[in-house]
């Protein structure tokens, strides 16, 4: 018997495989520092924690909506009038097992064979292989490092054919952490009002944003692009929630209704306890975030100060999420490697340092490092990256 074969189209996550290996390592006694994982280091707050004890408290041990509950969707509605300036109804929401559910239900909803999906580089792992999954041919458009991976609407324009049928945007961005202005959303939007197919905003890092305001969503901005943008969002990064996996969507209720049938012949609901707390947390006080915020600011700043003082490395400071993808084509001569996957293997073996190799990203001069974890680490497994690296 064999495999489908569309199992061998796509390959395991990067950043999970490398998290993988990390606690592999830790388990077999090995000291490792793990920048591989895209997960804060904060702990889930405390009223949205309490909000789930109340929830085993009072029962909410069975099946619910498959779209969710009523009052996690009403509060989706409220936060996306509240934060976004976006207007929905409930039925045009639903949540799913995590934001990476809620992007492959929307691939799965809107992609047909042989239709393309622009998506521009780095990219988030992801986003390829759920293009390829929902049977589209996934094209990749570079953004230039030296604008700071910003899509340019030049670039978007000689990206689109007549095959494409949706385009990715995500920003703050995994893995660059770029972060799109105001004004480079309207210039984007004005290209895809040309365009007649799909559109889906990854937000799920929208308020982790270093600039001195939060640019408006790209709907706020083009409200003409609201029947065919998909807008796709998580509790996980901001709230850490990671592992509570609620993510959610919002859009045309034709593309709802088709996620929602979707989602009830594969996962139905998302736990019922998990939708009680993301309710909390969407609804609830937000006055963790900024401090949470400024403390992912400042390890940017360590990091990038850091890495930028190796030779033969070179950083773009990040907008906004918790990543930084430094150019490590400087020392692929001295470290015997070829691209940052090799690398990323050498600096696990020799500096017991786990991060994440570009290849996967779309990018093979550059790696991943996540800033989502302690100063303490950060500064160990910087020491380790850079005494390895002088030592060649």
């Amino acid at each position: 018997m064999k495999i489908a074969q569309r199992m061998s189209l796509i390959k395991p996550s990067a950043t999970l495989a490398v998290t993988a290996k990390v606690l592999e390592m830790k388990a077999a006694g090995i000291e490792v520092v793990g920048f591989g994982a895209g997960e804060p280091d904060f702990h889930t707050w405390k009223h949205v924690q309490e909000a789930a004890h109340a929830s085993i408290r009072r029962g909410d041990f069975y099946y619910t909506n498959v779209a969710g509950t009523p009052e996690l969707r009403e509060a989706i509605v409220a936060k996306l009038r509240r934060d976004n300036g976006l207007d929905y109804e409930t039925a045009e929401v639903m949540a799913s097992c995590g934001g990476k559910h809620t992007l492959y239900n929307i691939m799965q909803a809107v992609v047909d064979p042989g239709d393309e999906v622009l998506i521009p580089a780095p990219y988030w792992v992801s986003y390829r292989d759920m293009a390829v999954l929902a049977g589209g041919e996934p094209r990749v458009v570079m953004a230039a490092e030296s604008a700071g991976f910003v899509l340019t609407p030049e670039q978007l324009r000689s990206g689109l054919s007549k095959k494409t049928k949706l385009v990715m945007l995500n920003s703050p961005s995994n893995p660059t952490g770029a972060t799109y202005s105001e004004e480079q959303l309207a210039a984007l939007a004005e290209v895809l009002k040309d365009y007649t197919g799909w559109i889906i905003t990854d937000d799920v890092y929208e308020f982790i944003c270093y600039g001195t305001g939060r640019p408006r969503h790209l709907l706020a901005l083009a409200p003409e692009l609201r029947d065919r943008t998909l807008v796709a969002n998580s509790v996980s990064k901001t709230y850490a929630m990671t592992g509570w996996r609620i993510g959610y969507a919002a859009g045309p209720l034709e593309v709802i209704k088709a996620m929602a049938k979707l989602q009830g012949q594969s996962t139905t609901n998302p736990t019922a306890i998990a939708q009680a707390a993301a309710a909390a947390a969407l609804s609830g006080a937000q006055d963790e975030l900024a401090p949470m915020v400024a403390e992912f600011r400042r390890r940017r700043d360590y990091v990038c100060e850091r890495l930028n003082a190796i030779d033969g490395i070179s950083v773009v400071v990040p907008g906004g999420a918790f990543y930084v993808f430094p150019n490590v084509t400087g020392v692929f001569e001295r470290t015997g490697t070829r691209d940052g996957d090799g690398l990323a293997l050498a600096i696990l073996e020799n500096a017991k340092v786990g991060l994440v190799g570009g290849n996967d990203f779309g990018s093979p001069d550059h790696v991943r490092i996540s800033y989502a974890t302690s100063m303490e680490q950060l500064e160990k497994g910087l020491n380790a990256i850079e005494g390895w690296l002088s030592g060649l």
